[in-house]
């Protein structure tokens, strides 16, 4: 158990925080759920949301889970359960006049306009304009689609991707298909940067800037993560576009574990185009609809459809009809011509129900006034328990280490902690044992991100406590309580 101490300090800061009223508007499973194996009804999950988990006078079956993932899969709004209700009531009652006609009393748009509200929600979030931000398709697909508008390899000149090394496999392979799409092979046009002064791969600015360098005049693109999502580096994203920008390089960002995580001033600095899931720290729900930045520079369109040779006034693209301006999409005219911004990128009518549980989170962004004061609880947070780390006992310090940088300035909630050798199951098992939920990254790093939106200094607390009965287990198991190796 944690000691007396360690948790007045933190139900101190607990009653300092501004934000700690936000824990309530969040499902926090208890140790029973997590524990259970059988799907509840939905009367007692309801019932469950209702508790306040705050009460110190509950039950070993009711009491709240540690749920330090959100870097994984964020917690459910409990008003994510009432907006899709509204949804479907929409639905059962209006049919398909929901597309179009806006209901008195309901907080949701006509379907037609709920990609909108999404884009209002999320521009600053992103720190965009709304006409530079879209949310659609999925993270993958949006990389795709950006590169397919903005990747025009040439093998004479510039035709090389620049991609980090240990990027995540999804973007690896999207770089890797784009080359082969374009009969080019990923061994002469796809540069990885590496670093040769980490054995767990942080890069360092410095080595980013100098593989552009040495690949300038052949490089077309590069896609970087905004924060990594193994080691959880916040990279430097303005000094890094600018730097492209001066060797006439088109970048691209996956925002995957920054969106919602650290501030972020897309349009400012000057990105030429980004994508992001929404069900990491934005909480939208498993694989979620995504969303993508461009900047209105590379989205603008010149000419009307009117005009002669329409398609030279924007950039090429693949197309779907919800890219059309919204007054001339139901006319059914087979002549695409895209409406100025992001949302000229869209391909599909998107799903109403992933955005109603999208904007369901972002309403939450809104109640704690954005993302600075949200960044801030963050910083507080991850230094708290960087700080309980530190003061754990030798033995068990001996047996980890953490990766991500510990400057807060390049990192976001999440910390990475590498575990020695043979303990990452024993340690695993032991914490879920105990009730708190993080994620592991094979073979040997465990992952552990307090969101500011619901996590609170007391989780951090309770983390450490578990966390040293977990290492303690791993000795135990391994039969060993020597250093890493």
């Amino acid at each position: 158990m944690a000691s007396g101490n360690l948790m007045e300090r933190a139900q101190a800061l607990d009653r300092d925080d501004p934000l700690s009223s936000l824990q309530a508007e969040f499902n926090i499973p208890t140790r029973a759920q997590i524990a259970s194996s059988r799907l509840p009804d939905s009367s007692s999950v309801s019932q469950s949301s209702s508790s306040d988990t705050a009460d110190t006078d509950v039950t070993a079956s009711s009491e709240p889970s540690t749920y330090l993932c959100g870097n994984s899969l964020g917690l459910q709004p409990k008003r994510t359960r009432t907006r899709i209700a509204q949804y479907l009531d929409t639905w059962a009652t209006q049919g398909v006049q929901g597309h179009f006609k806006p209901l008195d009393g309901s907080p949701l748009p006509a379907w037609l306009d709920a990609d909108q509200r999404a884009a209002e929600l999320i521009a600053p979030i992103v720190g965009a304009s709304e006409s530079e931000v879209a949310v659609m398709q999925t993270l993958t697909a949006n990389l795709h689609l950006l590169m397919s508008s903005f990747y025009r390899p040439d093998i004479n000149g510039k035709h090389k991707i620049l991609l980090e090394s240990r990027a995540f496999p999804s973007d690896h392979f999207a770089v890797e298909t784009q080359l082969r799409h374009h009969g080019l092979s990923p061994e002469t046009s796809m540069v990885v940067i590496e670093t040769p002064h980490s054995e767990d791969n942080v890069l360092t600015t410095y080595d980013i800037l100098s593989t552009i360098s040495a690949h300038a005049a052949t490089t077309a693109l590069i896609l970087l993560p905004g924060i990594q999502y193994y080691t959880g580096q916040l990279l430097d994203i303005p000094v890094i576009t600018a730097y492209a920008h001066k060797h006439d390089i088109f970048i691209i960002w996956d925002l995957a574990h920054a969106v919602g995580n650290v501030p972020l001033s897309l349009h400012s600095w000057d990105v030429d185009a980004a994508a992001w899931c929404s069900y990491k720290y934005l909480n939208g729900g498993p694989g979620c609809i995504g969303g993508l930045f461009v900047h209105e520079r590379n989205s603008t369109v010149t000419k009307a459809i009117t005009d002669d040779k329409p398609e030279e006034g924007y950039s090429n693209r693949l197309a779907g009809w919800w890219g059309n301006d919204k007054k001339t999409r139901f006319a059914m005219a087979n002549k695409f011509h895209p409406v100025s911004g992001a949302s000229g990128f869209q391909l599909s009518n998107p799903s109403i129900l992933d955005i109603t549980s999208l904007n369901a989170s972002l309403e939450i962004f809104q109640l704690a006034g954005g993302m600075k004061p949200l960044r801030e609880k963050s910083l507080k947070l991850t230094a708290f328990l960087e700080k309980l780390l530190g003061e754990m006992k030798e033995e068990d310090k001996v047996l980890f280490r953490i990766i991500t940088p510990l400057d807060p300035q390049q990192r976001g909630a999440q910390l990475s902690i590498k575990l020695s050798e043979g303990l990452l199951l024993p340690v695993m098992t032991e914490l879920e044992a105990n009730g708190v939920i993080v994620d592991e990254r094979k073979p040997d790093v465990i992952r552990v991100a307090p969101a500011p939106l619901y996590n609170s200094f007391v989780d951090c607390v309770k983390f450490i406590a578990a966390f040293s009965l977990a290492l303690e287990a791993g000795r135990k198991a391994k039969g060993s309580k020597g250093p890493s190796s």
